[in-house]
């Protein structure tokens, strides 16, 4: 690899302009590919297989109308009195105007519902105190019923005695032999008789309809009173939801999306939003995050302050403002190829608007560092008598092999994050990966190439004339900084100050890392927003008027078993919204709507507290473990706040997978370049410290409010949830980064017959200057995300910048050091059959330098090596190079 990447160097130095035309054209591929393919980046996350995930694939089949995204628009008269009738008009124009915006679903207007709202209890006292006067109505009527069939029962005794004494008087009139005469008074008096029975059971058939009629009426009166004594409880326990503050100076509509959230483009969310600019005379309009969190800003003040602070770097350490602007020029090329070429992915696969920020973040420090690794190299080749062409090439075998290791391990710790199986988070890898391999391609052929164009002007004016003052000759040492003697004898540390060194970096480290004990994680929701932002006022409005847990509501799915009837269905709802609404910290159970077939039924819950507090996630996991319900109904929960938790839940799970993943990869690439047992463990368990300390102080600052103020956090609240996966690898590949740089300078001295002591002192002396101002690089650029607008990316920026700075002024330039001290030639140690079975990595490239001797004594024999003399003449490289 070394001889490769020592001829690319060359060549492209050789070919500069046609290297530059190259990368500028890619980057111009890169950008029309963003601006051909790019599609929505998400504001949200989802991970197939979880919970809600599951819940919501139910709905869409089942209830489509319950399925989509959804998002709140929150309206204040800005003078706190309640809405005139003309701003609420104007206010119904705006949503009529938000419906019709393509990808919207519908809009709720606040003040129709509330009213519907008031109208339906109403309805159910009036409905009450009819069916009681009903009720009294049909009484009377029994009463009525009663009375008259005692006057027909009384009717048919006198047509029953009149005919008794009628049959008497014929049967006298036979008798006596004269029923010929009075037999037609006697006919006469029985059609009286006939005519008043038809007479009766015409009354009686009547009174019989009457009863019928009446027991019908009864019956369906009891039927509607069954159905309101259902349907009041549910009023009852939906009571607190109101859409329209009691003082009447506050409303929040509810905006429906054809999409689930993470589909939602960004063009729907915009056009939303752009309805209500031009306002209602006297009424603020605010948007939760679900709406108006876009894409994040990728470069603001506080990246470009983060910028400055690296070329000052750069400039104090390679002394030229040409030298300085060039490892920042290759990084912007960089990252901006790498950035475009992730979002150009975006119209295919679902991507979370902070992959592309994480891969800047990571192609601009990388980028930078690496790029500085051979410029510097080259430079102090170059003050040592080196030809230019062969000095670049050089540079470019060693130091370049050395970045292209280095980035190797970055790109791997990267790209391992997809076994986590967490689809977002594999993309988040994968683009920074991305990023990082662009990087290192920049650094091993756009440098030397622009090494190339600028020649000897690399070196300061003042460095060009020392060298012409000396005939060019080989072999003038670059001094390592003030003070430096070539001749001074390298002494070991102290063991008591090794010890003192050790125990003092562990346990600062572990003081600083117990924060991490109390980590809570969730996604940021509204009221970790700026609280200049909409999101941030509409979540405080809905908090203060409304109650926190209206700002994140769950969404309850129950399947209803059987073919249920309509009356059966209510039913059922009513025993299931009683069971959601006896759980502790539920303020309000609503019923929103059920499926075709009536076998699905939706729920809205609203929780006692916000969407990421620690009573909300206990209550998902209280309502997922309730028993199947009467009638074995069974319920899943969906909602954002339920899909936030299933992603931190889920991150939980795949974190010491993944950790596990990374530790044993990052044994097998340091025994790999070290050939030794303990220097990996050592290393690794450093990687561990540095990584848990980060943690910590994000836990303390984000979580707890610590130095709140300093760091612009407003309102403490859970880590984000991805955060601690994520860093493990790029904290990982940085780390990595540092070891190798510190300790192949260490492993050199030794191989070259130092004591093991004194090559730790050689090894810290000749790479502590370059893995400082890599590590400060570092800091300044992720520090400069601290401040970003965006929630989501100012913990991680802190995260990088503060794990870089542990790990690399701390672990690696202390604590390992300290403890390789103790433990002196042990430290090398290695199997024999394992040297056997290990390749010969040459990561520096010493093989290449002995193969090209670049340069020489005053008689032309070539020069010791001068990291086996003099580690501080090689400052700051490690002493090998």
């Amino acid at each position: 690899m070394a001889e490769l990447l020592y001829r690319l160097g060359r060549a492209c130095a050789r070919r500069a302009r046609t290297v530059l035309a190259a990368w500028l054209a890619v980057l111009v591929l890169a950008g029309a590919a963003f601006v051909a393919f790019g599609g929505t980046l998400a504001s949200s996350f989802s991970i197939p297989g979880t919970p809600t995930a599951d819940v919501t694939e139910r709905l869409q089949t089942a209830l489509p109308e319950a399925s989509g995204g959804t998002g709140t628009i929150v309206l204040t008269t800005e003078d706190g009195a309640p809405f005139t009738p003309e701003q609420e008009a104007q206010v119904a124009d705006r949503f009529a105007a938000a419906e019709d915006v393509d990808g919207v679903e519908s809009v709720v207007d606040p003040f129709a519902t509330q009213t519907e709202l008031a109208d339906q209890r109403r309805q159910v006292e009036d409905g009450r105190t009819q069916i009681a006067a009903g009720r009294e109505q049909i009484e009377d009527g029994r009463a009525q019923l009663a009375a008259g069939q005692e006057q027909l029962d009384a009717a048919r005794a006198q047509l029953d005695a009149g005919q008794e004494q009628l049959d008497a008087a014929r049967a006298q009139a036979e008798d006596a032999g004269a029923l010929a005469q009075v037999g037609p008074q006697l006919d006469a008096q029985q059609a009286e008789l006939d005519a008043g029975r038809a007479e009766l059971d015409t009354q009686v058939a009547a009174l019989e309809k009457q009863v019928a009629a009446l027991e019908d009426q009864s019956a369906t009166l009891e039927e509607q009173s069954a159905q309101l004594e259902l349907s009041a409880p549910l009023l009852d326990m939906a009571a607190d939801i109101r859409l329209v503050s009691e003082d009447g100076s506050a409303a929040v509509a509810s905006v429906v999306f054809s999409e689930p959230n993470l589909s939602i483009e960004q063009e729907t969310k915009d056009a939303l939003v752009a309805v209500f600019d031009e306002p209602v005379d006297g009424v603020r309009a605010d948007f939760s995050s679900d709406i108006a969190q876009g894409v994040p800003q990728v470069f603001g003040v506080g990246e470009a302050v983060g910028l400055v602070v690296a070329a000052v770097v750069l400039v104090v350490m390679l002394g030229t403002l040409v030298g300085a602007g060039l490892p920042i020029l290759t990084a912007l090329v960089g990252v901006g190829i790498g950035a475009l070429a992730a979002m150009s992915l975006s119209g295919v696969v679902e991507m979370s608007s902070v992959t592309p920020v994480l891969g800047l973040m990571l192609g601009l420090a990388v980028g930078i560092d690496y790029s500085l690794f051979i410029v510097n190299r080259h430079r102090r080749q170059l003050k040592q008598g080196d030809d230019l062409a062969e000095s670049i090439a050089l540079a470019n075998g060693t130091s370049g092999n050395a970045v292209v290791f280095a980035g190797a391990t970055v790109l791997i710790a990267l790209l391992a994050l997809n076994v986590t199986g967490i689809p977002f988070l594999g993309l988040m890898g994968t683009v920074g990966a991305l990023c990082v391999a662009i990087a290192v391609l920049i650094a091993v052929t756009l440098t030397p190439a622009l090494l190339g164009m600028i020649g000897p002007r690399i070196l300061s004016r003042r460095e060009r004339a020392a060298i012409a003052a000396t005939g060019d000759t080989a072999g003038a040492p670059a001094a390592s900084g003030p003070g430096a003697d070539p001749a001074a004898p390298v002494r070991p540390t102290s063991t008591v100050r090794a010890v003192a060194t050790a125990l003092l970096a562990v346990v600062a480290l572990g003081v600083v890392a117990l924060p991490a004990l109390d980590l809570r994680t969730n996604l940021p929701d509204g009221s970790s927003e700026a609280h200049d932002s909409t999101q941030y006022r509409a979540y405080a409005t809905v908090a203060e008027e409304f109650g926190e847990g209206t700002n994140g509501p769950l969404l309850v799915v129950a399947d209803l078993p059987g073919e249920p009837t309509e009356a059966e269905s209510l039913e059922q709802q009513v025993r299931i919204a009683q069971e959601l609404f006896a759980q502790d910290d539920v303020v309000a159970v609503a019923p929103i709507g059920t499926s075709e077939d009536r076998t699905v039924a939706a729920f809205q819950v609203i929780p006692a507290e916000g969407p990421t507090s620690e009573s909300t996630e206990q209550l998902v996991h209280d309502l997922r473990a309730l028993e199947p319900l009467d009638g074995d109904a069974t319920l899943g929960v969906a909602g954002s706040a339920s899909g936030n938790i299933d992603i931190s839940d889920k991150l939980a799970q795949a974190l010491p997978v993944y950790l596990a993943v990374v530790v044993g990869l990052s044994l097998v690439i340091l025994v790999l370049v070290f050939r030794s047992v303990f220097v990996p463990v050592v290393a690794t368990l450093g990687f561990i410290l540095s990584y848990f300390a980060a943690l910590g102080g994000v836990v303390a600052i984000y979580q707890w409010g610590w130095l709140s103020g300093v760091f612009g956090v407003e309102t403490p609240g859970p880590i984000l949830n991805f955060l601690p996966t994520i860093l493990v690898g790029i904290l990982f590949g940085l780390a990595m980064d540092y070891q190798l740089f510190l300790g192949s300078g260490m492993r050199e001295a030794y191989a070259h017959g130092a004591p093991a002591r004194v090559a730790i002192v050689q090894g810290v002396r000749a790479g502590r200057a370059v893995v400082t101002a890599a590590a400060i690089i570092m800091i300044s650029v992720f520090g400069g995300f601290v401040f970003s607008h965006s929630a989501m990316i100012r913990p991680i920026g802190f995260a990088l910048a503060f794990g870089v700075l542990v790990d690399a002024f701390v672990v690696r330039m202390l604590l390992v050091p300290a403890l390789m001290h103790l433990v002196g030639d042990a430290a090398w140690w290695l199997p024999r059959w394992l040297d056997r079975l290990l390749p010969d990595v040459d990561v520096e490239g010493a093989a290449l330098e002995r193969r090209h001797p670049h340069h020489h004594d005053d008689t032309g024999a070539d020069a010791p090596d001068a990291a086996a003399t003099d580690p501080d003449a090689t400052e700051p490289e490690p002493a090998h190079r």
